[in-house]
């Protein structure tokens, strides 16, 4: 992959905006993530989340739930501290989408239904980082000045 490839892959606006954004959605991910691979924080694990996701139709379930955890627990993560963040929000996004269209759509708006409106603020922070990047403060911004520096060295040397 040549440099201007990486640099557009992780560009950033340079606001603090997606500095708040990024880190609890990251965290909120990443742990909903966990639960799904892990068990952790009272989740199931891949092999109950795997047999709930084949039960309502996402099949081969233990696939989906190895998807559906990986996305939310390294997408996360990345997330939280900023790198490839348009990549991880993008997968994120797509995950929000199948979850909201899969699981809540049929049980209305409303999270005490289990409906679809925490799914879809999701949604729509993910996508907010998929236009703007990690911002700043992010792992992103720091390789993005690096290479413009060894670039700027190398046309001034």
């Amino acid at each position: 992959m040549n440099k201007q490839t990486i640099l557009k892959l992780i560009a950033s606006n340079k606001n603090l905006g997606s500095l708040a954004l990024r880190v609890p959605l990251g965290i909120v991910l990443a742990a909903h993530g966990a639960q799904k691979l892990f068990g952790w924080f009272g989740g199931y694990g891949l092999e109950g989340t795997g047999q709930w996701m084949a039960s309502i139709g996402l099949v081969p379930g233990f696939l989906m739930a190895l998807l559906a955890g990986s996305a939310e627990f390294f997408g996360g993560l990345a997330l939280v501290v900023g790198l490839l963040t348009r990549p991880a929000a993008l997968i994120s996004a797509f995950t929000m989408i199948v979850a909201i269209f899969s699981v809540h759509i049929s049980n209305g708006l409303f999270m005490s239904n289990n409906g679809y409106e925490f799914a879809l603020v999701l949604l729509a922070a993910t996508i907010a980082l998929s236009i703007q990047g990690g911002g700043r403060f992010s792992v992103d911004n720091w390789i993005g000045e690096r290479i413009n520096n060894s670039q700027s060295k190398g046309i001034a040397g």
